[in-house]
């Protein structure tokens, strides 16, 4: 009965995970490509976002899909940079533009104090990657809802990393 119950808990995480990042309609996926031309400076076209939820956070990724497309991974690696540093600050403005102020995860995002959560850059040889980690799980769950959005707004340019890999 309790592997039942677990098997059970699981299929209805998996369900709920696939279903919260649905793709958004094609009208909505045409309206963030407008605004994020306007926030990102690379070419979503020559790109891809990875978006992988973790028992901490999540990892974001940007990478080129062409990996001799060095002008491409500049572009990637200057806006990580930017928005991380922003990030840090609790500046999550530029998300607001591109995905609207309702956004899934925002409000929680913006009203935690700098510092509750561990924001790290790094660089990638084909672009570039920003780690979300903290211990406050209704920050946790913040940081997988808005991933789930951005995996619905970005379908287009977007897939999911490994869902739910923990790191230590």
């Amino acid at each position: 009965m309790k592997r039942l119950v677990v098997c059970l808990s699981m299929w209805l995480f998996i369900a709920a995970s696939l279903q919260a990042a649905e793709r958004a309609g094609d009208e909505r996926l045409d309206e963030v490509v407008r605004r994020g031309s306007h926030v990102m400076p690379f070419d979503l076209e020559q790109t891809t976002h990875v978006f992988s939820k973790t028992g901490k956070g999540g990892l974001q990724q940007v990478v080129v899909k062409d990996n001799s497309n060095a002008d491409q991974i500049k572009l990637i690696r200057q806006h990580l940079t930017k928005i991380s540093n922003e990030f840090m600050q609790g500046d999550f403005s530029n998300p607001a533009k591109i995905h609207g102020e309702d956004m899934p995860g925002l409000a929680e995002l913006r009203a935690a104090k700098p510092g509750r959560i561990k924001i790290t850059y790094k660089e990638l040889p084909n672009g570039a990657e920003i780690d979300y980690s903290t211990d406050d799980l209704k920050l946790i769950e913040a940081i997988h809802q808005w991933f789930d959005a951005q995996l619905s707004d970005h379908a287009r340019h977007a897939m999911p990393g490994h869902l739910m890999h923990h790191k230590p």
